[in-house]
């Protein structure tokens, strides 16, 4: 084994890529919110992304930067409405500052995006470092890719998987362990819809999991606990799985 690897030339990636990414994606998403940091910081986080479109060699770095930092007010804005969703729906959630700084789930919408953006941009790569960043943290994993309306809110976050071709429409409401996949894994669906539209005002509860392309949640359904759903629903529908509980008494005297 020695001795073949002694005569093997590996070809070389950037690994050391995923600091400054992580970098990069944790300053973006503080400057969003934060003024004096953004004022601060502005120049470093500008040479980060330059170094990292060096590294993976995207010629028109120039022009994305200028046209990314374009979009961040509108960003910012949809960020906003989203912390509302929050503050409305979680009876936990103490104040709007609260969202801001401490639910998992307000973070990963926040990287995404930030990704979607770039993602749009056709950057390739670094929009899927930072959703693996996020995903590392929050245990929330959205595709770049995917397209998210406004007024979206995610319940605690861990577990989460939303695809690549994923349409989610506004005010829609996501609990922990929710997949919107796609039904087969094959390389040849690549450039068809492979996962989910979620319509608007629809609840998904905890470990639902909805799979395929032509899958339409209907507006307004309720999808239940622990669901497997691999058919449209039709608006307003409420789908749940059925069990029986049974109970006995430990009791035996």
């Amino acid at each position: 084994m020695s001795k073949i690897l002694a005569t093997t030339t590996f070809k070389n990636y950037n690994i050391c890529l995923k600091d400054t990414v992580e970098l990069f994606t944790k300053n973006m998403f503080y400057a969003l919110f934060d003024e004096e940091f953004k004022e601060n910081n502005k120049q470093s986080i500008e040479h980060n992304f330059f170094t990292i479109a060096k590294r993976l060699k995207i010629e028109n770095g120039t022009e994305i930067w200028s046209l990314f930092q374009n979009k961040l007010p509108e960003i910012r804005q949809r960020l906003d409405l989203d912390a509302l969703a929050f503050e409305k729906t979680d009876p936990a959630a103490k104040n709007l500052e609260e969202i801001y700084l401490a639910y998992p789930g307000f973070h990963a919408i926040a990287v995404y995006r930030l990704s979607h953006e770039l993602y749009s941009l056709k950057v390739p790569t670094l929009p899927r470092m930072m959703s693996e960043y996020a995903h590392g943290l929050t245990g929330t994993d959205i595709h770049p890719g995917a397209t998210i309306g406004d007024s979206f809110f995610i319940d605690h976050a861990t577990g989460i998987v939303i695809g690549e071709t994923t349409l989610i429409r506004e005010n829609v409401k996501i609990y922990q362990g929710v997949t919107l996949g796609g039904i087969q894994v094959k390389k040849s669906l690549a450039e068809t819809k492979r996962h989910p539209t979620i319509d608007n005002n629809v609840t998904i509860y905890a470990n639902a999991t909805i799979l395929g392309g032509d899958v339409i949640i209907g507006e307004g359904s309720v999808i239940g606990a622990n669901v497997c759903v691999t058919e449209s629903v039709p608006p307003k529908s409420l789908v749940i799985y059925q069990t029986e509980n049974k109970i006995v008494s430990l009791d035996k005297g």
